[in-house]
């Protein structure tokens, strides 16, 4: 089952996500972000764009397991409407979200975005295979290919991770929610200070997206940069900034994670 079936399965707002999106014991926080904000953008006015999506990991989404989705539009004013999601599962609150939309707005404010980094082109960097038993199961259907930092458990004390991204097998449109699961492919930045396995979880994860949305294409690549804050105690805190192949900003994203090493 690809993104785009479990998100039209959701329909009625309650879904069972296969194994096959799983990482650890949990769902892939990609495919449960893209459902928050294909519910979301279910209930408010239409053409209205995201903005602004905040999760909080509450537990583990179990996959194989039938899960609630409660959605509520909180508010829908002139220009913008602010939505909910709450995932439940086995009588528990697993996930929760809140989305912001809004319509645009004259203003005397414009301000163009940093220029994307310098990269080789995704063609010259080397793929990340998708290894049963080792990659998280979800890599069969996302590629990444490496040009920030180092893999997990390498023991390289980079402050960066990040490079190309894309699905492996092209969706029929790469909307917010597509943006949305592609963005969560990386692993945490910390986990390549590490030199071998240590379970690590998201607390909360923010995603913040660039409207008029620049162009992208359902099979282009996107480039993924995140960079470390601060991590200390068994956290760490992450933002990271996404871009068409074009150099143009997509999403901006924030990211506390917990990590048990």
């Amino acid at each position: 089952m690809n993104l785009e079936e479990i998100l039209a399965s959701a329909a009625n707002n309650e879904v069972t996500i296969p194994a096959v999106w799983a990482q650890g014991r949990a769902t892939f926080g990609g495919v449960t972000g893209a459902l928050a904000c294909e519910r979301m953008q279910s209930v408010v006015t239409p053409g209205r764009p995201l903005r602004a999506m905040q999760v909080s990991f509450v537990g583990p989404v179990e996959p194989g397991i039938p899960v609630a989705l409660e959605v509520e539009l909180l508010r829908e004013g002139k220009a913008v409407s602010q939505a909910m999601v709450r995932m439940v599962q086995n009588g528990t609150t697993r996930l929760i979200a809140m989305g912001a939309y809004g319509s645009g707005r004259e203003s005397l404010v414009s301000v163009a975005p940093q220029p994307a980094p310098q990269v080789p082109a995704p063609e010259d960097c080397e793929p990340t295979p998708f290894i049963k038993g080792v990659t998280p199961d979800f890599v069969q259907f996302i590629e990444t290919r490496l040009c920030f930092g180092s893999r997990p458990f390498s023991g390289e004390k980079h402050r960066d991770i990040g490079g190309w991204m894309k699905f492996r097998e092209a969706p029929s449109r790469l909307d917010d929610p597509a943006i949305v699961a592609l963005i969560d492919a990386w692993p945490p930045v910390p986990l390549s200070h590490l030199t071998e396995f240590a379970p690590n979880s998201s607390l909360t994860w923010s995603v913040e997206i660039m409207d008029p949305r620049p162009a992208i294409k359902v099979d282009d690549w996107l480039l993924y940069r995140a960079e470390i804050d601060k991590a200390d105690d068994g956290y760490s805190n992450t933002h990271a900034q996404i871009w068409n192949r074009q150099g143009e900003l997509v999403a901006i994203s924030r990211q506390t994670v917990a990590v048990f090493g």
